[in-house]
């Protein structure tokens, strides 16, 4: 216990004191964000400030994690695997957005680069999780209902988990403060089922005592960073996370569903970036079909810039969306331990 609270503490205060420097940083070397010109008007005054923040969430988090085991808390092989794919991550969302910088455009890398980069990820965890840091191959609720997967499906699962995360948390991070606000709520929920299967090992199958504590000092860590980093990316951002850090949190949040077995329950915790995902999609399927726009833009938090909403009010609201679906995620995730509790005794 005292170890999670360590890292959340050095964390948020690494993020909190550490962005600052960050942003004088990028901006001496003219690291600006490049806006898209079919974008919402409003945010081509937002050309140039500063990206890549996400580096600040990131080193922070990872710096935390070590200072929390000076002591008698033990590294494990699942805690090193979580970490691996939080940075691995970061370091393909890092490229792309150098990219960009970089070049001046809003471009980064191509989208089979990008793929690649996760694949690698994928594989490293698909492959090395099961044999090194014994993660089950399989698709799980929350452990009570399992399907076991060959390993050629495992890795294809797990892509499918960091792409598609990564890639949701990515269209989240449109507005001010809104991936990252609503990645402390997510994060802290996890951080509270981690730290519940460390306090229930009885209950669980998928860690143990020593992973599940592991796993809840990162989580600890990310939602504390990303806590500390929101001081100066709430509107007007002063800073933006980048693919670097969108990238980073939705590799980390599939990466945490698949080691606590939670990886259904993640549409419940992530709702909001199902929601924003799911925008996407009916966009350019009725767009296709029909050659009409569902919404005025996509993802659907620019649709409602454009019906002349406040950006501040979009982002409050979005973030109740999030606090909703971690709310009824918690709540799945209790019953379904209560009922678990109740058979073993």
């Amino acid at each position: 216990m005292i170890a999670i609270l360590i890292a959340g503490a050095v964390a948020g205060g690494l993020a909190l004191i550490g962005t600052p420097l960050v942003i004088a940083y990028f901006r001496t070397r003219g690291f600006g964000q490049p806006i898209r010109e079919e974008g919402p008007e409003a945010h081509q005054s937002k050309a140039g400030t500063p990206t890549m923040g996400g580096t600040a969430i990131v080193l922070a988090a990872v710096v935390a994690y070590l200072v929390a085991h000076i002591g008698n808390t033990e590294f494990t092989a699942t805690g090193a695997l979580v970490l691996f794919t939080f940075v691995g991550m970061a370091v393909v969302g890092f490229a792309d957005d150098f990219i960009k910088v970089r070049h001046r455009r809003n471009l980064g890398l191509n989208k089979t680069t990008k793929f690649t980069g996760q694949a690698i990820i994928a594989a490293i965890f698909a492959f090395a999780g099961p044999a090194w840091a014994g993660v089950d191959q399989n698709i799980s609720v929350v452990g009570s209902i399992a399907v076991d997967l060959p390993s050629w499906a495992f890795f294809f699962w797990v892509f499918l988990l960091l792409a598609g995360a990564s890639n949701a948390v990515n269209l989240t991070d449109g507005l001010d403060g809104l991936a990252a606000g609503s990645g402390s709520l997510i994060f802290g929920a996890y951080t509270l089922i981690a730290f519940w299967m460390f306090r229930n090992p009885e209950a669980y199958l998928f860690l143990e005592i020593g992973d599940a504590l592991d796993v809840a000092i990162i989580l600890a860590a990310a939602t504390a960073a990303c806590a500390g980093f929101l001081w100066h990316n709430a509107p007007p951002a002063r800073i933006f996370m980048g693919d670097t850090g969108s990238l980073a949190l939705g590799g980390l949040l599939a990466a945490v569903a698949i080691v606590t077995g939670t990886q259904i329950l993640l549409v419940l915790l992530g709702a909001l970036y199902v929601l924003e995902t799911l925008s996407v999609i009916a966009q350019v399927a009725v767009f296709r079909t029909t050659g009409k726009r569902l919404f005025r833009m996509a993802p659907i938090h620019h649709h409602f810039e454009l019906l002349g909403w406040q950006e501040t009010t979009i982002i409050v609201r979005f973030w109740i969306i999030a606090g909703m679906g971690v709310v009824t995620g918690l709540g799945a995730f209790y019953s379904e331990w209560f009922g678990r509790a109740g058979g073993l005794q």
